[in-house]
């Protein structure tokens, strides 16, 4: 027999790997090639419009440092509530006559609202009054027959006892006639309060009670709410630890105190009313670790309405000749806030600032600017030290500012969609 001579399954398998390896080697090769013509223009693009712009000026808003008298505010939420607030409620019963307001009306003090039928209750003023005059005769009849039995006493016509009766018999009398007079008071009063008026100056609210209907004493609802909107209040907090600053604040004499349209504090346009700090809680409310505070405001236009809510900032001092920037100007850095500032060759300076007070108006920069120095409001991410600006108005309102404003030297205005 033929011995057949196989050959190691290594050795046949080697061939073939060694062709899968020589096939990946050339994919990676082709995908190098590819995209190195895909991606080489673009890059060598990118990197030489980098390179020309490394160079240019970066375009900065900028603004004064002014030294000037900045009143310090401290700004919370408060909630507007009426200066008096009274339900008006029947003090007797009976059918309810007449209503005499509208809702929503203005009415002064002692304006008949409504009318409770009175008939009842004249008619008990008519008794009293005639009770009185009963009484009163037999009091005259009374004082008469005393001075005659004391004319028969002294004489010895009669005894000393019927003359003290007599005496007695006119006390009596007398007493009776005072209190006939408390019937009358009391039966006037209670007729007087049949016709209803408004105990304040205010405006009215809704209605609870229609004519026709009869009324009580113990009513509960109450007739309607008057509220009193001139003066009007502003209820709000602040936190514990500006109670030194609103004490000293209140010391001095009337804090002022500016109310605005929620969202809007600070804003002149969002300005409702200025008023003045009338109240100071007698304590700190431990559960939140706040002042509660209250101020009056004239509310002449009526701007502000109870239970609206309405930003308040209550003027606590004033710092006098003061370094003031736009906060925008001041930026935050891990040590310490700076500013960049614009040198007269239009390069800017990194300066450390030290920060007094800031808020949506102005900071105060007690140490770092210098009044009339011109500081970066616009654009300071893309500065660093000694990096070259150029200065560009702000837009109008209404107008692009890429419309307006110039292309920077050496570069060209892309059309709107066009890709680099």
């Amino acid at each position: 027999m033929d011995t057949l001579i196989r050959e190691p399954a290594d050795l046949r398998t080697r061939p073939r790997s060694r062709r899968w390896l020589m096939a990946l080697l050339c994919l990676l090769v082709i995908a190098g090639i590819g995209y190195a013509i895909w991606f080489w223009p673009g890059g060598a693009a990118n990197q030489a419009a980098l390179n020309r712009n490394v160079n240019q000026p970066v375009p900065v808003l900028i603004a004064t440092a002014e030294q000037k008298d900045v009143p310090i505010y401290l700004d919370a939420l408060g909630t507007v509530q009426a200066f008096n607030t009274v339900t008006v409620k029947p003090m007797v019963d009976g059918p309810l006559i007449t209503v005499n307001f509208t809702e929503g009306q203005d009415v002064k003090k002692g304006d008949v609202l409504a009318q409770i039928d009175p008939r009842t209750y004249q008619a008990a003023l008519d008794q009293a009054t005639a009770k009185k005059a009963q009484d009163e005769a037999q009091l005259a009849n009374a004082r008469l027959d005393l001075a005659r039995y004391t004319k028969l006493a002294a004489n010895n016509y009669t005894s000393a006892q019927q003359a003290d009766t007599a005496r007695a018999l006119v006390a009596q009398d007398e007493a009776l006639v005072k209190q006939d007079q408390a019937q009358i008071d009391n039966a006037r009063t209670l007729l007087g309060y049949t016709t209803i008026t408004s105990p304040i100056d205010g405006r009215s609210g809704m209605r609870q009670v229609d004519a026709g209907n009869i009324v009580h004493a113990s009513d509960a609802t109450g007739m309607v709410v008057i509220t009193q909107l001139h003066p009007i209040s502003v209820l709000f907090t602040l936190p514990q630890q500006t109670l030194v600053a609103v004490t000293k604040a209140m010391a001095q004499g009337a804090a002022k105190v500016l109310a605005f349209e929620q969202g809007t504090t600070g804003s002149q346009t969002g300005l409702l009313d200025t008023g003045t700090l009338t109240v100071l809680d007698n304590q700190v409310d431990t559960t939140t670790g706040t002042i509660k505070l209250k101020a009056t405001f004239p509310n002449p236009e009526n701007r502000l309405w109870p239970g609206a809510f309405v930003g308040v900032q209550v003027q606590v001092d004033t710092a006098r000749n003061a370094i003031v920037v736009p906060p925008a100007a001041v930026q935050r850095g891990p040590r310490s806030a700076y500013v960049y500032v614009v040198n007269p060759d239009n390069s800017t300076t990194r300066r450390n600032v030290n920060v007094g007070h800031e808020d949506a108006q102005a900071s105060i920069i007690t140490d770092g600017v210098k009044a009339g120095e011109k500081v970066v409001i616009d654009g300071a991410s893309r500065l660093n030290d000694n990096s070259k600006v150029t200065i560009v108005q702000p837009a109008a309102p209404g107008n692009s500012p890429a419309a307006e404003q110039p292309a920077a030297p050496g570069t060209r205005r892309r059309k709107a969609g066009a890709s680099g």
